[in-house]
């Protein structure tokens, strides 16, 4: 289960009842969190020991096509982050941002359960395991 962020749901209001052209991130990045973000924004992104926002690719054979109640889409391919090379804590939320650093959030969500991952481990959300829905 995922939230909009503050951001997107402006930015989807604006297209549907103002004057607002098409909009599409030119690429989405995919954040871990040691303390989760709201719809606003906030929470503590992981930092240091190797760790890298990861971009995924926005194509049709990368996402599954939304279905379901709610609406969602799964990513069809793991997307990994590097080894950590320190410990990055407890990652207990994820996010969907419009840049690697910097940028606006479009999505986030809970990692349930959360994950530890110390010094010398991996990360990463297998093939089907990050759900974006339209709630």
């Amino acid at each position: 289960m995922a939230a909009k962020s503050t951001y997107l749901e402006t930015q989807l209001l604006n297209l549907v009842f103002r004057t607002q052209v098409a909009w599409k991130p030119a690429a989405v990045w995919i954040r871990l969190y040691t303390v989760a973000p709201t719809d606003a924004g906030g929470g503590t992104e992981v930092t240091g020991g190797s760790y890298a926002a990861q971009q995924v690719t926005q194509l049709d054979a990368n996402w599954d096509a939304p279905a379901g109640s709610p609406r969602a889409t799964q990513n069809t391919n793991a997307i990994p982050f590097p080894t950590a090379t320190a410990d990055w804590g407890t990652v207990v939320a994820w996010a969907a941002w419009d840049a690697a650093t910097a940028g606006n959030m479009l999505y986030w969500g809970a990692i349930t359960p959360s994950k530890a991952v110390p010094n010398g481990a991996t990360a990463s959300f297998a093939a089907g395991a990050l759900d974006v829905s339209e709630d």
